[in-house]
């Protein structure tokens, strides 16, 4: 069975958008304990998301790897779905 590897954002520093390489991930808001439920988010066509919990924007940029974000460091490393 295949386990594919969903790629966790958090948002600790409170900015209004985050850029990533990636259509369908998870935000988690701010890292523990200051989190909210881990959603997860789906781009599909789109370039945006706004994460229902704590509206962060997120904006999908073709040129980040799927460990990237703008501001740099909103990956949760080692979370995977």
């Amino acid at each position: 069975m295949a386990h594919a590897v969903v790629p966790h954002f958090h948002n600790d520093a409170g900015v209004p958008q985050i850029k990533i390489g990636v259509k369908e991930f998870m935000c988690v808001g701010a890292r523990a304990p200051y989190d909210h439920p881990h959603v997860f988010l789906d781009m599909g066509d789109e370039t945006e998301k706004v994460c229902p919990y704590c509206s962060t924007l997120y904006v999908y940029e073709a040129n980040l790897s799927a460990t990237q974000s703008e501001p740099a460091g909103c990956l949760i490393e080692g979370e995977a779905a």
